[in-house]
């Protein structure tokens, strides 16, 4: 399966790449087979304009100190489900937004799209503030939850339709039959949606989320129940869509995903933010690799030439050496190896994975230590 040709969107029209190319040339690969699309309807773009110079904002999603607490309901106490939250989500990125279950990033979400009320804080999206111009605002992003909410009686034509007409896209300006094609939907356009696999409901609620052209697209868990196939095709769709402009938000709790796709990465826990910082970064916490050395000969025991170090036997010609960077050298464990009379076939690094750094960081309740 291919990647997912979608319209461009008002990101890649807005956004001068280093070197001053025109904002309106059309980006290579997969959306060129829709290059004649689409110019921003006039309706939208509009309630897009930030400033009149028409300066682009450095945050593509900025957050301050955003709270929301439930009331309680009968005998239990309100809920503190965001604690003073802050976020900036670099113009252009791939923003990865983690953590556990009931960490608070859906209420996050949720705010951003206009479905929840917060209770303090300040939030905008594209440089609009979600409060003073909340229309506004919810022009400037698309976004795909996590839970396929269509409706199964309507086609996925008159789905994309409904939508654009929410956004006030005129008729004349809508782009519904080459989103379906985009998102290989074509063929169903007229199916009721009730008759669609997942697969082809979550790449409708993709195109759903697309009919406005908005420069911020989040999705929510986008590949969560479906296919390998359908999950990488959406990996290099997330890929091109950023090439061309659009600022991406994800949430996933794929962690490998995050790690593969995302530049700046965010953990929440307890409705508090205890991570922001570029992946690089977040892996460069955890001061702890394995070398996996494969011996020429087995071994009947670990020599006692390595009695210091963290050493595991799995096989008799497999040897593990747990180590931190930060106190042992390699050069040091080889040397040891060396001076045991070892013969080495074959060495590796194993280096930490994100799922290393999540685990450390939320793995206690959040304190104040932890905020910032």
């Amino acid at each position: 399966m291919n990647a997912w040709k979608l319209p461009l969107p008002l990101a890649h029209k807005l956004t001068l790449p280093a070197g001053g190319c025109n904002p309106r040339a059309r980006p290579p690969g997969p959306f060129a087979l829709i290059q004649d699309m689409i110019d921003m309807p006039d309706s939208v773009s509009r309630t897009l304009a930030a400033d009149p110079s028409g300066s682009l904002p450095e945050a593509a999603i900025d957050i301050r100190d955003l709270r929301k607490t439930y009331r309680g309901n009968g005998k239990a106490p309100p809920k503190e489900a965001l604690k003073g939250i802050n976020l900036s989500v670099p113009r252009g990125s791939i923003y990865g937004l983690l953590g556990p279950n009931g960490a608070g990033k859906s209420t996050t979400i949720n705010i951003l799209a206009g479905l929840v009320n917060k209770t303090g804080g300040t939030a905008a999206i594209w440089g609009i503030d979600i409060d003073r111009h909340p229309r506004s605002a919810r022009a400037a992003i698309g976004i795909v939850p996590q839970e396929l909410n269509l409706d199964p009686f309507f086609t996925p034509r008159e789905i994309l339709d409904l939508q654009a007409g929410l956004y006030g896209v005129p008729k004349a300006e809508r782009q519904t039959d080459r989103l379906l094609e985009a998102v290989g939907l074509k063929d169903k356009a007229n199916a009721y949606a009730r008759t669609l696999s997942g697969g082809m409901r979550r790449r409708l609620m993709v195109a759903k989320a697309m009919v406005h052209a908005p420069p911020v697209l989040v999705l929510d868990e986008p590949t969560a129940g479906v296919d390998v196939e359908l999950r990488q095709s959406l990996w290099a769709y997330v890929r091109e869509l950023n090439q061309a402009g659009t600022t991406v938000v994800l949430t996933t709790h794929y962690l490998e995903e995050a790690q593969e796709l995302c530049d700046t990465i965010a953990i929440v826990n307890h409705g508090q933010v205890v991570a922001c910082e570029s992946k690089e970064a977040l892996l460069g916490r955890i001061d702890a690799k394995e070398m996996v050395v494969t011996l020429e000969a087995p071994l009947a025991a670990v020599p006692s030439e390595l009695a210091g170090y963290d050493v595991s036997l799995p096989t008799p010609q497999r040897l593990v050496v747990r180590y931190r960077p930060s106190q042992t050298r390699v050069a040091d464990l080889l040397g040891a190896m060396a001076t045991a009379g070892l013969s080495v076939k074959d060495l590796s690094i194993v280096e930490s994975d994100l799922e290393d750094v999540f685990l450390q960081l939320t793995r206690a309740p959040a304190t104040d230590a932890d905020y910032r």
